[in-house]
């Protein structure tokens, strides 16, 4: 069942990019062009997510389990570290640059879009690049009697 609930959710998630135009690089690039023609829908799509989101934490944040039964993992950092900054700053110039962000961009690649599958490629490239890093990085802080974090 919970697979099934996760597909459910997926294609409700899709769907709503799809309808949204979160899916089309040149809404987003339209958006993120503040000093040009600047196309405000997107902050509604995005402020509609937020909204969504604080509902939805505000309700988990009273339950100990899911609906679905799983215990409930959130998240409980909240410092701003080096890592959050350019984690950040690369998602936006990613952004910008490609007109997608992952979920999205998966979307318009399944959709058939040729640069939204070239950007899923990039962008799985740069999650391996990440993963090798920040396994070398672990290492060497152990290797130093760090903690590795």
């Amino acid at each position: 069942m919970n697979r099934f609930s996760e597909f459910l959710v997926g294609l409700l998630f899709g769907w709503g990019l799809l309808i949204s135009g979160m899916t089309d690089p040149g809404k987003v690039i339209g958006f993120l062009d503040l000093a040009g023609t600047w196309d405000p829908s997107l902050a509604f799509v995005m402020g509609g997510g937020v909204l969504v989101g604080l509902l939805g934490f505000t309700l988990a944040k009273k339950r100990t389990t899911s609906f679905l039964g799983s215990a409930m993992h959130l998240p409980t950092s909240r410092d701003i570290d080096r890592r959050l900054v350019l984690g950040s700053l690369t998602f936006g110039a990613g952004w910008g640059l490609a007109g997608f962000c992952p979920g999205p961009g998966i979307v318009a690649m399944g959709a058939g879009e040729s640069k939204a599958a070239l950007f899923v490629l990039a962008m799985i490239a740069g999650m391996g690049v990440f993963e090798v890093l920040d396994r070398q990085a672990k290492a060497k802080a152990l290797a130093a009697g760090g903690e590795g974090t």
